[in-house]
């Protein structure tokens, strides 16, 4: 049976700050009589905060540099919003968010995760199509006048070759399913999903190491985590094959990038395609942009226009979903956070929560 919903008849207070969202998102709120929101600015701090000391939500932007410090979700924050509930992020990512202080204070998370799942594959195709065929290269060739012969920018075709997926969720499965469009053979690694499931998911299941071995390009798609921050250090470059391609989408940390430009110096890998970096923006000296066997992009994979729609619709309708009717949110990060969060919000609104 399905749980019943019911309508809070107290105002819930969100706080947001000025960053860009898809207008999709206000609409959505503004529709709604039990959500009440209020816009800040980053600098305007005194106002700032006298809004997070009454908010019930808070929707934080995912990308963590763009976040100043203060305002990012540790146990300082909390400690300043006693009323907070629920955190939600803007996107897939939480980077910003501590979710263990958040859980500590019965302080839901919730994400976006699969609204830019297409988006984030097809750029992670893209550039493995960049690297191995050279687009990049050849376009700066072009530009600067730099001609010599076709020949010297001669690619390889990415049929035929083996692509290892390290993460099979939303994002890994479907750049799975664009790979097999493309004639490859994709093995997947994901210690979270099991055997049968990455069998659906499209994937050969394989070992992280048997997969790191095997592969041509490896593409990373998991989270940032304490369990995956350097995952693919000098040891994890030093095993991939010779001449193979590495490609991160994912955040960066997990990569370590003086590792990765040390292994393409000595010609070990051919190529890399990053489009996220341990800092954003990389210095203008990052080594790894002096490099024409890399393509680089600005944490942009997931910024299209539809991303960003599906990503302002599904938050805007999972808090309201939550603080009007009461639901249980579809992407909780932290069910454990629930029993003590169904408490508070039952003390504050006065009626429980699916």
């Amino acid at each position: 049976m399905q749980p019943q919903t019911h309508t809070i008849t107290t105002t819930a207070n969100l706080i947001r700050f000025n960053f860009w969202l898809d207008p999709v998102f206000d609409q959505i709120v503004n529709a709604s009589a039990g959500l009440k929101q209020t816009q800040c600015q980053f600098n305007d701090e005194a106002s700032a905060w006298a809004v997070m000391s009454q908010a019930h939500a808070y929707h934080i932007c995912a990308a963590r540099d763009e976040v100043p410090a203060q305002w990012q979700v540790t146990s300082a924050l909390l400690a300043k919003a006693p009323e907070l509930l629920c955190v939600s992020s803007s996107g897939a990512g939480y980077d910003p968010i501590d979710v263990a202080a958040c859980t500590e204070q019965g302080v839901i998370v919730v994400n976006q995760s699969g609204c830019n799942a297409n988006s984030v594959a097809e750029h992670a195709i893209g550039l493995m199509l960049s690297v191995k065929h050279r687009i990049a290269e050849s376009d700066r060739v072009m530009r600067a006048a730099h001609y010599t012969t076709r020949e010297d920018l001669m690619g390889h075709d990415i049929k035929g070759l083996t692509l290892g997926i390290v993460g099979v969720g939303n994002i890994g499965r479907r750049v799975a399913e664009l790979a097999r469009v493309f004639g490859m053979r994709v093995l997947g690694y994901d210690p979270y999903v099991e055997t049968d499931e990455l069998v659906r998911r499209g994937v050969e299941p394989a070992g992280l190491d048997a997969l790191i071995a095997q592969s041509d390009i490896v593409s990373v798609h998991c989270p940032r985590t304490s369990e995956t921050l350097s995952l693919f250090n000098a040891r994890r470059f030093a095993q991939m094959r010779q001449g193979a391609v590495f490609i991160s989408t994912a955040r960066g940390g997990i990569h370590d990038e003086t590792a990765l430009a040390n292994a393409l110096a000595k010609g070990h890998l051919a190529g890399a395609g990053l489009d996220v970096w341990t800092v954003e923006p990389p210095a203008a000296d990052n080594p790894l942009l002096a490099m024409e066997q890399v393509v680089a992009t600005y944490h942009t994979a997931g910024v299209t226009h539809e991303a960003r729609h599906n990503a302002a619709r599904m938050a805007a309708s999972q808090l309201c979903d939550l603080f009007v009717s009461g639901k249980r949110p579809p992407r909780l990060i932290n069910p454990e956070a629930w029993p003590r969060f169904e408490a508070r919000f039952t003390d504050t609104f006065g009626t429980n929560p699916n």
